[in-house]
């Protein structure tokens, strides 16, 4: 008895490479393939700009970072006793405007340099939807921005100060067109992986939600038609088409949970991350498993053992791949051996 569609997912001709850098950008569910990787030693640069939904945002950050842009006074506004960026997510806010504008052009710089030499930037789009200020809004919040003028973050403020828009697939297939070819000019041996997140917009309702993952998809193979070096990975489609069922989602509905994102999480390692890598992960999640281990009885001979055997097969994996550093676990299973 079948219980499951299959979907048969097509590997990219050439693969990731654990020696490769990563930019993942977009929504909270890019922050599930980056930890994972991160936690596997990639070497990964996670949304310098925190979290974004729409096209319009991720297509402008993405050339910000190219161009090394640098935000001044003028891009910042104050309110809720912070300092703020209409282009940021709050995790970039600050009561000191100084402090808010260091923390991100230090990212913008961070981003720069990485994607100078990174392979591959993974861009997890969340939703159609876009907002920009209106003239609802108070004069001295519009400073930093204008009327009309896109917003990544609302930051909480009141719902009429913007207008929301649903975008056409030609206007999200434009914005994104345009930063990948300034990401392509940039770095000449980028690769692309497009990914439209599973998480549920209800807030614009179940209907328009799907209007715009549907525009989302169509705009992601229109470029992958157009770009030879675009790629697309279905984690949309794995999560509501092939687990489609709510047990597989978090109590709100909304979120995959631990064991869809898991099974995302594999389909993604063994379709786009080449052999060799794949077998470097295997050994190296023996080592921190054990890493988390924590013993009831760290006196024991059977402990002292178990952390000695660790302490060769880290020293024997940074000597297999000494471009990894695993002075972390090695100095773990060092200290705390009696």
């Amino acid at each position: 008895m079948q219980l499951m569609l299959d979907l048969p997912i097509a590997s990219p001709e050439k693969r990731i490479q654990f020696t490769e850098g990563l930019l993942l950008t977009g929504s909270c569910f890019t922050e599930h393939i980056g930890k994972t990787l991160g936690e596997m030693k990639f070497q990964v640069l996670q949304n310098p700009h925190g979290i974004l939904f729409d096209p319009l945002s991720v297509a402008s950050s993405l050339v910000s970072y190219v161009h090394n842009k640098q935000y001044g006074k003028e891009d910042l506004f104050f309110y809720e006793e912070l300092w703020q960026s209409w282009q940021h997510h709050s995790l970039f806010s600050n009561t000191s405007q100084q402090d808010c504008l260091d923390r991100i052009n230090f990212s913008q710089r961070q981003a720069h340099e990485f994607l100078q030499k990174a392979g591959w930037c993974v861009i997890t789009l969340g939703s159609a939807f876009s907002y920009r200020l209106g003239a609802q809004a108070p004069s001295i919040h519009l400073s930093a921005a204008g009327p009309g003028r896109e917003v990544a973050n609302c930051h909480r403020a009141p719902g009429n100060w913007f207008r929301k828009e649903l975008m056409e697939t030609s206007a999200i297939c434009s914005a994104l067109e345009e930063a990948l070819q300034a990401l392509f000019q940039f770095n000449k041996n980028m690769q692309v992986i497009f990914t439209v997140s599973p998480v549920r917009h209800i807030r614009d309702g179940l209907v328009d939600n799907n209007r715009s993952k549907a525009r989302l998809i169509e705009s992601v193979h229109r470029l992958k038609e157009a770009f030879g070096r675009v790629h697309y990975f279905p984690a949309y489609e794995l999560v509501i088409d092939v687990l489609r069922d709510y047990r597989f989602y978090d109590i709100d509905l909304v979120h995959p949970n631990y064991q869809a994102t898991s099974y995302v999480l594999e389909q993604f390692r063994e379709h786009y991350i080449d052999k060799p890598s794949r077998e470097m992960m295997s050994e190296l999640s023996r080592i921190l498993s054990a890493r988390k281990h924590r013993a009831f009885q760290p006196d024991t001979g059977a402990h002292r053992n178990f952390l000695e055997t660790h302490l060769l097969l880290a020293k024997a994996f940074q000597q297999k791949y000494p471009s990894i550093d695993m002075g972390e676990e090695i100095r773990y299973f060092s200290e705390t051996t009696p």
